[in-house]
């Protein structure tokens, strides 16, 4: 094309001639442009980067750059490379959805991995419906939820909070419970579940302290008190926290401030990991719990191998994994062998493809994306160390299948999610219909 022009120009100029060439330029620089395009595979990244989420999200999008970087050192998928496309909802629910909307209609991407808390996820759900994208979740959640366009990574409560509360009641005798959470959807769900699960194993309602902050709450001296309080009633007590976000850096302050030790009062969280206690000082809660489906502190070959890549990456040594991380890289994987799979990025053939697919987990296991969108995954509880690593004080004996609707709540007891054969995300056991929430 440019030996054509370079001819046309060489010859005399007259102003149509000279703006045939130029047209006919522009139009193969604008081929060329689309084929460049074209060549490239975008994967949408929706975390939050700033605002009181930024604290957990930040390290998930510096994840999917790394899992993109590892995918193209392999050549790609489908023999295009990967182009990551990082926008930042800034704890924003409603931006979320704003964002998202720009990510599928105006990056054209083929997926997208993001949000942390529920009710970004919400928000972001009749975007990936109405526009048929696919969105890869890597929290722990609530459950009752099973969307044909979303694929939850992360733990089920069956998956982490019903275990969490079956080791305290066995292996630390506790009576009493606090259950603490920041006040928003997953919080108020888990809890909804747990009080439930509670009363089936015998607990008292007056043995069950329910309560709620807002993100980013600072002030957490007379919370702390009551939980004293309340703990000091002769029943070994413990506190079940769905706290979210940078409030929990003054939570556990204000625990250590008041001498709340793990002996007296154990706290399990099921939103602190690794990166969050990397802004603590973590002397005042040793012996504190977390449960998650996977600890950088394990042993495994494949997690040895991830940790070392991962700081060579961030070019920090000292840069932490933890569990939303993990996630990713199993949701990530899926999502390029379904793909290959499928031969194609079309989202109806990806979401047919991915259940049955396999993957890695850094723990030793392998992972399977299951029928009603949600996977297998084990269950670890880690005690704090004064290093701001866990020490794994239990372990499920093998993989747990996530449960999309509790067993525990009476409008969700009899629903099944299976987009494989039912094409149902509630199908109603006893009534055999699909219908309802959630479809």
């Amino acid at each position: 094309m440019l030996t054509h022009l370079a001819h046309a120009i060489k010859a005399p100029l007259t102003r149509r001639r000279a703006l045939s060439a130029v047209t006919g330029l522009a139009l193969g620089l604008g081929t060329f442009a689309t084929a460049s395009a074209q060549d490239t595979i975008k994967v949408g990244i929706l975390h939050s980067l700033s605002g009181t989420m930024a604290i957990s999200e930040t390290t998930l999008k510096d994840t999917m750059l790394f899992l993109i970087d590892e995918q193209n050192k392999k050549g790609g998928v489908l023999g295009k490379k990967l182009e990551a496309v990082v926008v930042d909802p800034a704890s924003n629910w409603p931006l979320f959805a704003e964002k998202a909307r720009e990510l599928i209609t105006k990056e054209k991407v083929s997926v997208v991995f993001g949000c942390w808390t529920s009710v970004s996820r919400k928000s972001v759900l009749p975007v990936f419906k109405e526009l048929n994208s696919i969105l890869f979740y890597p929290v722990q959640y609530e459950g009752e939820e099973s969307e044909r366009n979303v694929f939850y990574t992360g733990a089920a409560p069956n998956q982490q909070a019903i275990p969490a509360v079956d080791y305290l009641a066995k292996e630390e005798k506790v009576q009493r419970w606090v259950l603490a959470g920041t006040d928003y959807v997953y919080p108020r769900t888990t809890n909804k579940i747990l009080e439930a699960y509670l009363k089936s194993k015998g607990v008292k309602q007056e043995d069950i302290m329910i309560n709620y902050t807002p993100f980013g709450h600072s002030d957490w001296q007379t919370i702390v008190a009551d939980i004293k309080k309340f703990g000091s009633a002769g029943k070994k007590t413990a506190v079940v926290s769905t706290i979210n976000g940078d409030a929990n850096v003054p939570f556990y302050k204000e625990l250590g401030n008041q001498g709340v030790k793990a002996t007296d009062i154990p706290v399990v969280a099921f939103s602190v990991g690794e990166e969050e206690l990397a802004g603590i000082d973590t002397k005042p809660l040793l012996g504190h719990l977390a449960a998650w489906n996977y600890f950088q502190s394990i042993k495994d070959p494949a997690n040895a191998d991830f940790i070392k890549k991962w700081q060579e990456f961030t070019k920090n040594p000292k840069r932490v994994t933890n569990d939303p991380m993990e996630a990713h890289v199993v949701g990530f994987a899926m999502w390029v062998k379904a793909v290959e799979a499928a031969k194609t990025v079309d989202p109806d053939k990806v979401i047919d493809a991915l259940p049955g697919i396999k993957a890695a987990n850094l723990t030793g296991g392998v992972s399977e994306m299951l029928p009603n969108h949600h996977i297998t995954k084990p269950v670890f509880i880690g005690e704090i160390k004064a290093d701001g690593q866990f020490d794994v004080v239990w372990k499920t004996p093998g993989l747990v299948a996530g449960d999309a609707w509790s067993k525990e709540l009476d409008g969700s007891k009899d629903l099944v999610a299976d987009w494989v054969k039912l094409k149902c995300g509630n199908y109603n056991t006893k009534t055999n219909k699909c219908g309802g929430q959630g479809s």
